[in-house]
């Protein structure tokens, strides 16, 4: 940010002052004062897991989202920093013991990378099934196609976030491996994707974050879409865990005002902008300057649809979730997905059943009105597509899981219910069995379970 601040003045709030961001990351543990009261016990187990697991806070997140008297409890807390569970037993205390021998960095990174290679870097296929193919066959750097009408951009200068989620399924891209990297900063190449197929009714800006760009960089990207070519491409979704983790990103940064523009000209223009927001937990909506960000976003005429991960540690409370939809509800933003947390990373952390997950969903939407009731869930984003779990029955005496998909990599695929064996201990699509006897899933035979 630029040294001289500004002020921006809400209607509700009066000024609000701009804020420099200072970022943290693993080496600069240390320099976090709100961690001198943490024991130092815990604050060695952090310098462990972030030898291993990427990690990224800024100031804001440290002040004003994270309840220090209840760490290590505290949701923001886990959703930001680094816990022992993140790795199992064996692969904490192989790093735990090049630590405390005083190991070299170039120790400490070749183990890194081993222990990374068990942990799933790149889940349900996205980099060898979803790729997008130019004209001669070749693969297009940082463009994702796994379903008909959407196409996935990871523009270069976008592959960071103001902080990192610790149970980020794309964790493999902030690790510093060119190699583990989906990204581009080819803008023509995804033009040229775009015009060559018609059916593609939707282009997703993800990342990291997007709104680490500067605003004439994702103009770059964004206002050619608006020629007569790209007419078929309506609906323009940005991914952003900003509302949460910056939301002066859209309020007093120097280019905010540049940015609502941009949105604005998109929209006037006729295509449908939305602002896909990661969201947690309710308290990331409880900050002035968050729900200022939110109505600065809503003026412009995009929309905001929320969605993340059903998280043990952080928001495993039907409670949770019904406050998070209620207060999103009367913020304008609509909810749109409860996510179960992918098999990657830091998964055996925050997983949960999907039998209680399910049952989560169930209590949060009994606690909510209709309109906060188009969060859809609790769903696995796997190899073979979206699959929601619909609920828990008992058919023919067999008690079993209900399962749609509410989108596939082949489109016949979409609200075609299935059934599995109920396991109350299962996690993931891959860990079920077909009902009734049956060998395989339906849509095994374009797509076997263990391509996921």
């Amino acid at each position: 940010m630029n040294s001289v601040l500004k002020f921006f003045r809400d209607p509700d709030l009066g000024s609000i002052e701009a804020r420099r961001f200072t970022v943290f990351t693993e080496r600069g543990l240390d320099r976090i004062d709100a961690l001198s009261n943490v024991p130092e016990e815990m604050r060695e187990e952090m310098r462990v897991v972030a030898s291993v697991l990427p990690f990224r806070v800024n100031q804001y997140v440290i002040e004003d989202l994270i309840d220090w008297s209840r760490v290590p409890e505290d949701p923001i807390f886990q959703l930001t920093f680094p816990q022992r569970g993140m790795l199992d037993p064996e692969s904490f205390e192989r790093m735990a013991e090049l630590h405390r021998s005083g190991a070299g960095r170039d120790q400490i990174t070749a183990l890194a990378w081993e222990l990374r290679e068990s942990l799933n870097p790149h889940p349900a296929g996205q980099r060898e099934q979803n790729r997008a193919l130019d004209s001669e066959g070749r693969t297009i750097a940082g463009l994702q196609h796994k379903y008909r009408d959407t196409v996935l951009f990871f523009p270069a200068q976008g592959q960071t976030c103001h902080s990192y989620c610790t149970f980020c399924f794309r964790w493999a891209q902030f690790v510093g491996d060119k190699a583990l990297r989906m990204a581009s900063n080819e803008a023509g190449q995804m033009h040229d994707y775009l015009r060559a197929n018609p059916a593609v009714s939707d282009l997703l800006v993800t990342g990291g974050d997007p709104m680490v760009m500067k605003t004439r960089s994702l103009a770059e990207y964004l206002e050619p879409l608006l020629g007569s070519a790209y007419d078929h491409v309506q609906n323009l979704r940005i991914g952003t865990k900003a509302l949460t983790f910056w939301p002066y990103r859209f309020v007093t940064d120097p280019d905010a005002d540049d940015l609502l523009r941009l949105l604005e000209r998109l929209v006037e223009a006729g295509k449908n902008v939305a602002i896909m927001a990661h969201y947690n937990h309710w308290r990331e909506l409880d900050t002035p300057i968050a729900r200022a960000a939110i109505r600065r976003l809503r003026e412009t005429g995009a929309t905001i649809r929320s969605q993340g991960p059903l998280l043990a540690h952080i928001n495993d409370r039907a409670e949770d979730w019904a406050r998070l939809w209620r207060d999103q509800v009367g913020a304008g933003i609509y909810p749109y997905y409860m996510f179960v947390e992918r098999d990657t990373g830091a998964r055996r952390y925050f997983e949960v059943p999907l039998a209680r997950a399910w049952q989560i969903y169930r209590e949060a939407l009994q606690s909510v009105s209709g309109l906060a009731r188009t969060a859809r869930g609790p769903s696995m984003s796997a190899g073979p597509g979206k699959v929601e779990v619909q609920g828990v029955t008992e058919i023919h005496g067999e008690r079993v899981f209900v399962l749609r998909f509410v989108q596939g990599r082949n489109p016949d695929w979409v609200q075609r219910p299935f059934f599995a064996r109920f396991d109350p201990e299962a996690t993931w699509l891959d860990q079920l069995r077909p009902a009734f006897g049956g060998e395989r899933f339906f849509f095994e035979e374009e797509y076997p379970l263990t391509a996921s």
